[in-house]
């Protein structure tokens, strides 16, 4: 269900061409990577337009959701990469960027005119900057290449991953209608404020068994509730089988 739509105005803004970053981010357990994979799917069947799903959570959830089977991260080929500089392998800036090119290119899964992206784990210990830098970097390059990019970032509010949330469009907070979710998602957006570059930010409701409680919400918090999903049984049975969303028939969720 659409309230005052201030994430959709206009796909892409003129004044600056540039693509439409999505980052999907909420308290653990509010349907957040659901939402991300409804997403892509909505995004993905919509004209022509060329969609990158980037998995941020180190659980990989989204990949399971959209029927997608992982072979390489982000993180393995950072890891890596370290591991030849700990063995004091040199290669100038060049070799090393057309390296992680290759390397990421190759760890795209692609499905028609869906690609997915998975970054792994968090960090490892100790400072690589050079290497982080090239990945944020190449990263934001593949990105360009899409029309939507749908990034699940990781549960609660410390996730600012810095290789793929410092450049986003639109932040999509996800929550239940609980008060527990509700502040986690206005926590996240105070943390964000600082440290990402979005243009517009969103409050989406997850579960909603009744319309007076998105009313309720929106009277307690100042975030712009921009719609709200009711609870599915369909939703609900595809993920308790892990079966993929992408397949999802025509619900009330892809409705709302």
């Amino acid at each position: 269900r659409h309230e005052e739509d201030h994430m959709n105005e206009d796909p892409i803004n003129e004044a600056r061409q540039h693509n439409r970053i999505i980052a999907v981010c909420g308290k653990g357990g509010v349907g957040k990577t659901s939402v991300s994979a409804l997403l892509t799917k909505i995004l993905s069947e919509t004209g022509n337009r060329k969609v990158l799903a980037i998995d941020a959570d180190p659980a990989v959830g989204l990949a399971l959701s959209l029927g997608i089977s992982v072979a390489k991260t982000v993180d393995d080929i950072r890891n890596a990469l370290i591991e030849k500089a700990k063995e004091g392998f040199q290669e100038d800036r060049r070799e090393m960027i057309a390296k992680i090119d290759y390397e990421l290119f190759d760890a795209l899964e692609e499905r028609k005119n869906l690609a997915f992206l998975a970054i792994g784990r968090p960090e490892t210990d100790g400072c690589f900057c050079r290497i982080n830098s090239l990945l944020k970097d190449i990263i934001h390059d593949i990105s360009d290449n899409f029309d939507d990019v749908v990034i699940d970032g990781e549960a609660g509010i410390e996730q600012v991953n810095r290789r793929v949330m410092e450049r986003v469009t639109h932040l999509l907070l996800v929550s239940d209608t609980s008060v527990k979710g509700c502040n986690v998602a206005e926590s996240i957006e105070k943390v964000a404020r600082g440290s990402i570059r979005y243009e517009k930010v969103g409050l989406l409701l997850n579960r909603v068994k009744r319309e007076e409680e998105v009313e309720a919400v929106r009277n307690r918090y100042s975030l712009p509730v921009i719609g709200w999903m009711p609870e599915d049984p369909t939703l609900y049975e595809f993920d308790r089988e892990s079966r993929s969303l992408m397949e999802m028939p025509e619900c009330n969720a892809l409705l709302s």
